[in-house]
């Protein structure tokens, strides 16, 4: 018990855990009021990882069965950690591995091109069939746009296309790129609120396939396309380029030909549009996540990503933060996850569901009690681009007209 005791000791204050160590001893840490969560760990390895790297090996330890959560969810009780780190910070020793962690970020950032392929396959190659089980109808795996917190996820995600369509100014005859188009939702939603042809691109073999089977099944084949490929690979010119929750993967040594590249494609009257996530600190790669979830990723701070907008000759025209919109999302998708557990156990396996709880959980707490959040970055050439005020944006969202499939088919 005493790394354990040593470890919680000193990070629970405010609320209470009660942690019961391999040996049966039990211990309540924090404030003495009644334990909201109870945790058990297995072996006495899994108690000395803890102690020395507990932001890596707490989701480990839950993904590996040696930390049994027997009271409450493990969502209560990152929650309770993260709500004492957010007040109090991170013990010695896990900051002494987090500083350890950033010596290795800049090798694992590089991202050529056979490598970005095969880490974003490693993650968005899963079964569709997995993902249909906790996102949106339209297959959205970003963050909404909730209007409070009541707002159901399929309408904050409908919210959320209204909105990027509204910030790019979408309007019948353009010719749009969508880098990183996921199953195609975004595509498809531009392609029905305006009459638009769409080049969607994705590393991903799964989400091409079902993309274009999307498509062909709106009727939209005609004016929307995928392709797999990736984004330095492409050619021509566009009126908009849309980016949406790719950009975590592209790494800091890659921003400066990110930007160059959608310069070079962009057109003189454009507009592009980055939504992706970000660290309001420094910037970040949390290393469970980076390991078993999204290889490569990299979570930065603004800081490091407008530089490279501004020296690509890019016009940086709005910024927008998003500060827990993704934990409401992420909220829904952890609850949908966990009502059809069952099937996901039935496409993987039991290690795998406690891995996923992990990650969505982890996730909803870093957006709901630490430093992520999302931003969204609007570019240009040309000030004369967009108006004087945002004021456009409010009345764009109201105008997207919503078509059925049948509908924008016919136009």
């Amino acid at each position: 018990m005493q790394m354990l005791d040593l470890f919680f000791a000193n990070l629970i204050r405010q609320g209470s855990v009660r942690v019961i160590d391999h040996t049966g001893r039990r211990k309540d840490y924090g404030d003495g009021s009644p334990p909201t969560s109870v945790v058990r760990f297995t072996d006495a390895a899994t108690e000395r990882r803890v102690f020395m790297a507990p932001h890596y090996h707490l989701l480990d330890a839950f993904t590996e069965g040696r930390m049994v959560v027997e009271q409450g969810s493990l969502l209560d009780f990152l929650d309770l950690c993260a709500a004492n780190v957010a007040h109090h910070g991170y013990t010695l020793p896990t900051r002494l591995h987090q500083g350890l962690g950033r010596l290795f970020l800049a090798w694992e950032q590089y991202n050529p091109i056979p490598l970005s392929h095969r880490r974003i396959a490693h993650h968005y190659d899963l079964h569709e069939d997995l993902f249909r089980l906790f996102l949106d109808d339209d297959m959205q795996y970003s963050c909404g746009y909730f209007d409070s917190h009541s707002t159901s996820l399929d309408s904050a995600q409908a919210a959320k296309k209204r909105h990027i369509a509204a910030k790019l100014r979408l309007a019948d005859g353009q010719r749009i790129l969508d880098i990183g188009c996921g199953w195609g939702g975004m595509a498809l939603s531009l392609a029905s609120m305006a009459h638009v042809e769409v080049l969607g691109i994705t590393l991903s073999e799964e989400q091409l396939a079902v993309a274009r089977r999307r498509a062909a099944e709106a009727g939209l084949d005609g004016r929307v396309r995928f392709e797999l490929m990736d984004y330095r690979k492409v050619q021509g010119q566009f009126d908009r380029i849309v980016s949406v929750g790719m950009f975590e993967h592209v790494g800091p040594p890659h921003y400066r030909s990110y930007f160059r590249r959608i310069h070079q494609l962009l057109a003189d009257d454009g507009i592009a549009l980055l939504h992706s996530i970000g660290d309001v600190e420094s910037g970040y790669s949390h290393p469970w996540i980076r390991r078993h979830i999204f290889p490569g990723s990299y979570t930065p701070a603004l800081s490091q990503v407008l530089p490279h907008v501004e020296r690509s000759g890019l016009l940086t025209t709005d910024v927008e933060i998003l500060h827990t919109h993704y934990a409401l999302t992420l909220k829904a998708w952890r609850d949908r996850f966990l009502a059809h557990r069952a099937q996901a156990a039935e496409l993987y396996d039991e290690r795998f569901c406690r891995m996923w709880e992990a990650y969505l959980s982890a996730c909803e707490v870093g957006f709901r009690r630490l430093s992520l959040m999302v931003f969204q970055i609007q570019m240009t050439k040309d000030r004369a681009a967009v108006p004087l005020t945002r004021d456009y944006m409010m009345e764009g969202e109201r105008e997207v007209p919503v078509r059925r499939p049948h509908e924008v088919a016919a136009q």
